[in-house]
């Protein structure tokens, strides 16, 4: 954990989160915030195992989980072992292909690996609990469904929902119409089990929640509430949550930990602030000072280093940032010589990479044209002598030179640069 959890109750949180703008929709603000100040509040977030790994687009729902337990309550999150083998139809256009229960039990374990990186669950008042709606779902016959759940919804109520809605024109089959059914039973079941009163979600899981409030009541499970968290979106209309190699992922091993300091290091002088808001626990005095200097010295875009090194230690601690920010000090200096393996090879993951076996030495040149970094020699020649190439942060202007087994960092790798920014990795074997 990057930050202690507090048992003490904070009154003013839903303050808070209306200030960092986290607040899209909210059921009953009033009650909620009486509750708030009188007791622990037992919260939950589901999550689908629809991939071996979340990603930043799951950040906001996580972290709002974790602000309400900095304030003193006790989130749940739910990891939908059973759900995730049906298909979620919010946000979609057509149907979610069907995954193995294997693959699916594989996959929740690792998404309760990457939620326990943002949740206490040591604290003896207010301490986070995980848990899989496939322990009450998979054991959920089809005659009590559809007697004692299903009977409490009727298919006008259901139709009108958008998640629904939005799907009839291409179809939609039983199994995910029946989807809004077992998450508001995954409600019902955390309220009488585990006394939870509120569930919070993307704004996409608005008719999903409150169609569980709707069962609770008919069930006779008392009060309950909803909220959701905005959608994200960028000022240039572009999705959030994607780089230019795809999906921003949590797991390092599927976005690496330089890439993802660079995609918030990258952020809009327009989105920075609230991006501030959304992803840290800076304070307001500390945004302010952020913008202040965004806007007298945007030149600098100390705010995105703030935002980038506060989000990247969040998710992969601190020791992950200075490596992050070691790397990409190495790529702008060009002196990539004092990276680790580790840090070379994750710094130019992204950049051609070309693989030459069975040579003690090969001339630059020669080098070049293997690697793609010139495409021809007469402009290798030209690039060489007009000093644009580089050997592992050194310049070199001889034609005649030789990239020789010393010149391999680690003992098998050779950086190329050709001008400010074009990287070429070359490994030896």
């Amino acid at each position: 954990m990057t930050n202690s959890i507090t048992p003490n109750l904070d009154t003013g949180l839903l303050d808070e989160l209306e200030y960092r703008g986290l607040i899209h929709q909210m059921t009953n603000r009033e009650g909620l915030q009486e509750k708030l100040n009188k007791e622990r509040v037992v919260l939950y977030c589901g999550f689908d195992p629809t991939a071996d790994s979340l990603h930043i687009g799951h950040l906001l729902p996580i972290l709002i989980l974790r602000h309400f337990q900095r304030a003193g309550h006790n989130p749940i999150a739910l990891v939908g072992g059973g759900t995730g083998m049906i298909g979620d139809p919010s946000g979609r256009s057509t149907e979610r292909s069907l995954n193995t229960a294997d693959t699916v039990a594989g996959w929740t374990n690792r998404l309760k690996d990457q939620l326990s990186r943002f949740l206490d669950f040591n604290p003896e008042v207010n301490s986070a609990k995980l848990v899989s709606n496939y322990d009450w779902l998979g054991s959920l016959d089809v005659i009590t469904f559809l007697r004692d759940i299903g009977k409490n919804f009727t298919v006008n109520y259901m139709l009108a929902k958008d998640s629904v809605d939005s799907r009839l024109a291409n179809g939609i089959s039983f199994t995910e119409f029946s989807y809004m059914i077992l998450q508001s039973y995954d409600f019902y079941k955390l309220l009488t089990d585990h006394g939870c009163t509120l569930q919070v979600g993307g704004s996409d899981q608005w008719g999903n929640i409150t169609a569980g409030l709707d069962l609770i009541g008919k069930m006779g499970g008392g009060d309950a509430y909803g909220m959701t968290v905005p959608l994200v979106t960028k000022s240039d209309g572009k999705k959030f949550g994607k780089s230019e190699s795809g999906a921003v992922w949590l797991d390092r091993n599927k976005t690496s930990v330089y890439a993802f300091y660079q995609f918030w290091i990258n952020t809009d002088d327009n989105d920075v602030i609230k991006f501030l808001k959304y992803f840290t626990f800076l304070d307001k005095t500390r945004i302010a000072e952020l913008e202040a200097e965004l806007a007298e010295r945007p030149e600098k875009r100390e705010a995105q280093r703030e935002l980038a090194r506060q989000v990247t230690g969040l998710v992969h601690g601190e020791e992950a940032v200075a490596s992050a920010e070691k790397i990409t000090q190495a790529l702008f200096s060009g002196d990539v010589t004092q990276l680790s393996e580790a840090e070379l090879v994750e710094a130019l993951q992204d950049m051609p990479t070309t693989v030459i076996s069975g040579q003690e030495e090969i001339a630059l040149l020669d080098l070049l044209i293997e690697a793609k970094a010139a495409p021809s020699k007469r402009q290798g020649r030209q690039d060489i002598e007009s000093g644009a190439v580089y050997v592992n942060g050194q310049r070199q202007q001889n034609v005649e030179f030789f990239v020789t087994k010393e010149q391999r960092l680690h003992g098998k790798y050779t950086v190329l640069r050709r001008g400010k920014k074009n990287y070429y990795l070359v490994r030896f074997e």
